[in-house]
Protein backbone atom coordinates (compact mmCIF):
# COMPACT_ATOMS: atom_id res chain seq x y z
CA UNK A 1 0.00 0.00 0.00
CA UNK A 2 1.47 3.43 -0.93
CA UNK A 3 1.95 6.77 1.72
CA UNK A 4 -1.31 7.85 -0.23
CA UNK A 5 -3.70 5.36 0.29
CA UNK A 6 -2.40 5.16 3.83
CA UNK A 7 -3.02 8.60 4.70
CA UNK A 8 -6.48 8.23 2.29
CA UNK A 9 -7.27 5.72 5.01
CA UNK A 10 -6.25 7.45 7.78
CA UNK A 11 -8.84 10.08 6.68
CA UNK A 12 -11.86 8.22 5.87
CA UNK A 13 -11.09 6.68 8.84
CA UNK A 14 -11.46 9.77 11.29
CA UNK A 15 -14.60 10.75 9.05
CA UNK A 16 -16.44 7.70 9.51
CA UNK A 17 -16.26 8.17 13.45
CA UNK A 18 -17.01 12.24 13.12
CA UNK A 19 -20.36 10.69 11.41
CA UNK A 20 -21.53 9.17 14.34
CA UNK A 21 -21.29 12.03 16.84
CA UNK A 22 -23.99 14.26 17.50
CA UNK A 23 -24.61 16.99 15.02
CA UNK A 24 -23.35 19.74 17.73
CA UNK A 25 -20.13 17.72 17.87
CA UNK A 26 -20.01 17.20 14.23
CA UNK A 27 -20.31 20.95 13.47
CA UNK A 28 -17.53 21.79 15.44
CA UNK A 29 -15.13 19.31 13.84
CA UNK A 30 -16.48 20.58 10.47
CA UNK A 31 -15.40 24.42 11.37
CA UNK A 32 -12.25 22.89 12.59
CA UNK A 33 -11.86 20.83 9.48
CA UNK A 34 -12.58 23.69 7.60
CA UNK A 35 -10.68 26.52 8.74
CA UNK A 36 -7.39 24.22 8.56
CA UNK A 37 -8.29 23.42 5.10
CA UNK A 38 -8.44 27.48 4.25
CA UNK A 39 -5.06 27.94 5.81
CA UNK A 40 -3.50 25.03 3.98
CA UNK A 41 -4.85 26.74 1.07
CA UNK A 42 -3.61 29.83 1.61
CA UNK A 43 -0.01 28.77 2.40
CA UNK A 44 -0.52 26.43 -0.74
CA UNK A 45 -0.97 29.36 -3.04
CA UNK A 46 1.70 31.54 -1.44
CA UNK A 47 4.44 28.87 -2.27
CA UNK A 48 2.84 28.28 -5.94
CA UNK A 49 3.29 31.78 -6.73
CA UNK A 50 6.77 32.02 -5.43
CA UNK A 51 7.96 28.65 -7.03
CA UNK A 52 6.65 30.30 -10.63
CA UNK A 53 8.39 33.28 -10.00
CA UNK A 54 12.14 31.34 -8.81
CA UNK A 55 12.01 27.75 -10.70
CA UNK A 56 8.78 26.50 -12.92
CA UNK A 57 10.77 23.31 -13.62
CA UNK A 58 10.77 22.92 -9.56
CA UNK A 59 6.94 23.43 -9.66
CA UNK A 60 6.37 20.67 -12.52
CA UNK A 61 8.60 18.50 -10.11
CA UNK A 62 6.62 19.05 -7.25
CA UNK A 63 3.51 18.35 -8.55
CA UNK A 64 4.36 14.75 -10.37
CA UNK A 65 4.57 13.67 -6.44
CA UNK A 66 1.46 12.10 -6.07
CA UNK A 67 0.65 12.96 -2.40
CA UNK A 68 1.53 17.11 -3.59
CA UNK A 69 -0.89 16.47 -6.73
CA UNK A 70 -3.61 15.29 -4.68
CA UNK A 71 -3.40 17.80 -1.99
CA UNK A 72 -3.28 20.75 -4.99
CA UNK A 73 -6.03 18.75 -6.73
CA UNK A 74 -8.64 19.21 -3.56
CA UNK A 75 -8.11 22.42 -2.87
CA UNK A 76 -8.58 23.43 -6.54
CA UNK A 77 -5.42 25.04 -7.03
CA UNK A 78 -4.57 22.87 -10.31
CA UNK A 79 -7.60 21.17 -12.33
CA UNK A 80 -7.72 17.76 -13.76
CA UNK A 81 -6.40 16.21 -16.66
CA UNK A 82 -9.02 16.23 -19.47
CA UNK A 83 -9.81 13.34 -21.66
CA UNK A 84 -9.78 14.53 -25.05
CA UNK A 85 -12.76 16.24 -26.82
CA UNK A 86 -14.35 13.44 -28.56
CA UNK A 87 -14.10 11.55 -25.78
CA UNK A 88 -16.00 13.61 -23.35
CA UNK A 89 -18.26 14.54 -25.83
CA UNK A 90 -19.15 10.53 -26.22
CA UNK A 91 -19.20 10.54 -22.70
CA UNK A 92 -22.15 13.06 -22.92
CA UNK A 93 -24.00 11.35 -25.29
CA UNK A 94 -23.92 8.04 -23.48
CA UNK A 95 -25.57 9.42 -20.51
CA UNK A 96 -28.85 10.78 -22.66
CA UNK A 97 -28.61 7.69 -25.11
CA UNK A 98 -30.46 5.45 -22.47
CA UNK A 99 -33.58 8.17 -22.44
CA UNK A 100 -33.89 8.26 -25.96
CA UNK A 101 -33.79 4.53 -26.64
CA UNK A 102 -36.38 4.21 -23.81
CA UNK A 103 -38.67 6.22 -26.36
CA UNK A 104 -37.17 4.61 -29.87
CA UNK A 105 -34.98 7.00 -30.75
CA UNK A 106 -30.88 7.18 -30.42
CA UNK A 107 -28.07 10.34 -31.26
CA UNK A 108 -24.76 9.81 -33.24
CA UNK A 109 -22.19 12.84 -32.80
CA UNK A 110 -21.55 14.06 -36.57
CA UNK A 111 -18.58 16.16 -36.52
CA UNK A 112 -16.93 19.18 -34.47
CA UNK A 113 -17.11 22.68 -36.28
CA UNK A 114 -13.90 24.88 -34.82
CA UNK A 115 -14.09 26.84 -32.41
CA UNK A 116 -17.16 25.97 -30.50
CA UNK A 117 -19.96 24.31 -31.99
CA UNK A 118 -20.74 20.19 -32.71
CA UNK A 119 -23.07 18.97 -34.77
CA UNK A 120 -25.01 15.52 -33.88
CA UNK A 121 -27.98 13.72 -35.59
CA UNK A 122 -31.46 12.43 -33.79
CA UNK A 123 -31.85 9.13 -35.21
CA UNK A 124 -35.25 6.72 -34.68
CA UNK A 125 -38.61 8.33 -33.26
CA UNK A 126 -36.80 10.87 -32.29
CA UNK A 127 -35.74 12.46 -35.57
CA UNK A 128 -39.11 13.38 -36.66
CA UNK A 129 -40.77 13.89 -33.21
CA UNK A 130 -42.83 17.42 -32.26
CA UNK A 131 -40.58 17.50 -29.09
CA UNK A 132 -37.31 17.03 -30.82
CA UNK A 133 -36.17 20.76 -30.01
CA UNK A 134 -36.66 19.83 -26.43
CA UNK A 135 -34.81 16.56 -26.67
CA UNK A 136 -32.13 18.36 -27.78
CA UNK A 137 -32.19 21.69 -25.87
CA UNK A 138 -32.58 20.14 -22.42
CA UNK A 139 -31.18 16.65 -22.54
CA UNK A 140 -28.36 16.55 -25.13
CA UNK A 141 -26.94 19.96 -25.46
CA UNK A 142 -26.69 20.21 -21.61
CA UNK A 143 -24.71 16.81 -21.36
CA UNK A 144 -22.33 17.96 -23.60
CA UNK A 145 -22.23 21.05 -22.23
CA UNK A 146 -21.43 19.97 -18.78
CA UNK A 147 -18.27 17.68 -19.80
CA UNK A 148 -17.14 20.05 -22.45
CA UNK A 149 -17.28 23.40 -21.42
CA UNK A 150 -15.44 24.90 -24.55
CA UNK A 151 -18.57 24.09 -26.47
CA UNK A 152 -21.04 26.54 -26.84
CA UNK A 153 -23.52 25.79 -29.74
CA UNK A 154 -24.68 22.23 -30.53
CA UNK A 155 -26.51 22.10 -33.50
CA UNK A 156 -28.79 18.96 -35.55
CA UNK A 157 -28.07 18.10 -38.90
CA UNK A 158 -29.98 15.59 -41.34
CA UNK A 159 -27.80 13.55 -43.41
CA UNK A 160 -27.21 15.75 -46.45
CA UNK A 161 -27.37 19.40 -44.93
CA UNK A 162 -27.58 21.78 -41.99
CA UNK A 163 -30.99 21.78 -40.76
CA UNK A 164 -32.86 25.08 -38.63
CA UNK A 165 -31.04 24.46 -35.01
CA UNK A 166 -33.36 24.47 -32.08
CA UNK A 167 -30.57 26.07 -30.46
CA UNK A 168 -30.85 29.25 -32.93
CA UNK A 169 -34.16 29.61 -33.59
CA UNK A 170 -35.76 31.90 -36.65
CA UNK A 171 -37.17 35.10 -35.93
CA UNK A 172 -39.82 35.05 -37.68
CA UNK A 173 -43.18 33.93 -36.05
CA UNK A 174 -47.17 33.93 -36.35
CA UNK A 175 -50.11 34.56 -33.89
CA UNK A 176 -52.45 31.20 -34.45
CA UNK A 177 -55.72 31.35 -32.99
CA UNK A 178 -56.23 28.47 -30.67
CA UNK A 179 -59.42 28.43 -28.96
CA UNK A 180 -62.07 30.66 -26.85
CA UNK A 181 -61.38 31.83 -23.38
CA UNK A 182 -64.66 30.14 -22.59
CA UNK A 183 -63.42 26.43 -23.96
CA UNK A 184 -60.14 26.34 -21.15
CA UNK A 185 -61.31 25.48 -17.45
CA UNK A 186 -60.88 27.68 -14.55
CA UNK A 187 -57.89 26.76 -13.10
CA UNK A 188 -57.44 23.89 -15.43
CA UNK A 189 -56.10 22.79 -19.07
CA UNK A 190 -57.27 22.38 -21.98
CA UNK A 191 -54.81 20.28 -25.15
CA UNK A 192 -54.41 21.95 -28.09
CA UNK A 193 -52.98 20.77 -31.67
CA UNK A 194 -51.14 23.68 -34.36
CA UNK A 195 -49.27 21.40 -36.98
CA UNK A 196 -47.48 18.66 -35.41
CA UNK A 197 -47.08 20.31 -32.07
CA UNK A 198 -49.32 19.33 -29.11
CA UNK A 199 -49.84 22.42 -27.08
CA UNK A 200 -51.73 22.90 -23.78
CA UNK A 201 -53.53 26.02 -21.98
CA UNK A 202 -53.50 27.06 -18.48
CA UNK A 203 -56.25 29.28 -17.49
CA UNK A 204 -56.05 31.11 -13.74
CA UNK A 205 -58.74 34.12 -13.94
CA UNK A 206 -57.78 36.08 -16.39
CA UNK A 207 -54.20 34.80 -17.04
CA UNK A 208 -53.49 32.31 -19.74
CA UNK A 209 -50.27 30.59 -20.06
CA UNK A 210 -49.26 27.83 -22.86
CA UNK A 211 -46.71 25.24 -22.89
CA UNK A 212 -45.81 22.36 -25.51
CA UNK A 213 -47.34 19.40 -24.65
CA UNK A 214 -44.92 17.50 -23.48
CA UNK A 215 -42.59 16.96 -20.43
CA UNK A 216 -39.34 18.34 -20.72
CA UNK A 217 -37.71 15.21 -18.83
CA UNK A 218 -38.46 12.35 -21.44
CA UNK A 219 -41.58 13.84 -23.52
CA UNK A 220 -44.68 12.48 -22.20
CA UNK A 221 -47.63 14.29 -22.67
CA UNK A 222 -48.63 16.29 -20.06
CA UNK A 223 -52.18 16.82 -20.13
CA UNK A 224 -52.03 12.80 -19.63
CA UNK A 225 -50.62 14.15 -16.08
CA UNK A 226 -52.56 15.41 -12.36
CA UNK A 227 -53.38 18.86 -12.00
CA UNK A 228 -53.33 20.14 -8.64
CA UNK A 229 -53.70 24.24 -7.19
CA UNK A 230 -52.32 25.14 -10.26
CA UNK A 231 -49.32 22.16 -10.51
CA UNK A 232 -48.69 19.71 -12.83
CA UNK A 233 -47.29 16.40 -12.07
CA UNK A 234 -46.12 14.38 -14.99
CA UNK A 235 -47.34 10.73 -15.31
CA UNK A 236 -44.46 9.29 -16.03
CA UNK A 237 -41.70 10.13 -13.44
CA UNK A 238 -43.61 12.40 -11.13
CA UNK A 239 -42.12 15.96 -12.17
CA UNK A 240 -43.85 19.01 -11.27
CA UNK A 241 -44.20 22.21 -13.12
CA UNK A 242 -45.92 25.50 -11.99
CA UNK A 243 -48.21 26.29 -14.81
CA UNK A 244 -48.71 29.68 -14.48
CA UNK A 245 -44.48 29.87 -14.83
CA UNK A 246 -43.54 27.10 -16.49
CA UNK A 247 -41.03 26.29 -14.10
CA UNK A 248 -39.89 22.63 -12.79
CA UNK A 249 -40.32 22.10 -9.22
CA UNK A 250 -38.38 18.87 -9.37
CA UNK A 251 -35.24 20.21 -11.39
CA UNK A 252 -33.71 23.57 -11.75
CA UNK A 253 -33.32 24.92 -14.84
CA UNK A 254 -35.67 22.62 -16.68
CA UNK A 255 -38.61 25.01 -17.70
CA UNK A 256 -41.41 23.91 -20.04
CA UNK A 257 -41.52 25.07 -23.52
CA UNK A 258 -43.62 28.08 -23.51
CA UNK A 259 -45.35 30.37 -25.84
CA UNK A 260 -46.79 33.84 -25.73
CA UNK A 261 -50.57 34.21 -25.75
CA UNK A 262 -52.44 37.20 -26.74
CA UNK A 263 -56.47 37.67 -26.44
CA UNK A 264 -58.46 39.44 -28.48
CA UNK A 265 -61.87 39.17 -27.29
CA UNK A 266 -63.31 35.98 -26.41
CA UNK A 267 -60.40 34.77 -28.86
CA UNK A 268 -57.09 33.31 -27.51
CA UNK A 269 -53.90 33.39 -29.63
CA UNK A 270 -50.42 31.69 -29.67
CA UNK A 271 -47.40 33.09 -30.98
CA UNK A 272 -45.89 29.82 -33.14
CA UNK A 273 -42.61 29.86 -34.92
CA UNK A 274 -43.48 29.42 -38.67
CA UNK A 275 -41.35 26.29 -39.19
CA UNK A 276 -43.30 24.65 -36.43
CA UNK A 277 -46.90 25.29 -37.85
Amino acid sequence: MTKLEELIQEINRFEAIISQWEESQRCVAVGLKRAIEDLHKAALTHLIKSLKQESMSALRQAVDDDIVYSVLLYHELIKPPQAPLIERINTALEEVRPGLKSHDGDVEFVAIKPPDTVEVKLIGSCSSCPTSTLTLTQSVEQAIKNHCPEITKVVAVNHTSTVNSPFTPEDTATWVKLTTIDQIPESGILTGKVGKNSLILYRQGENITCYLNACPHLATPLDMGKLDNGILTCKSHGFQYNLETGECLTVADVPLQSYPVQIKGEKVFVKLPKYSI
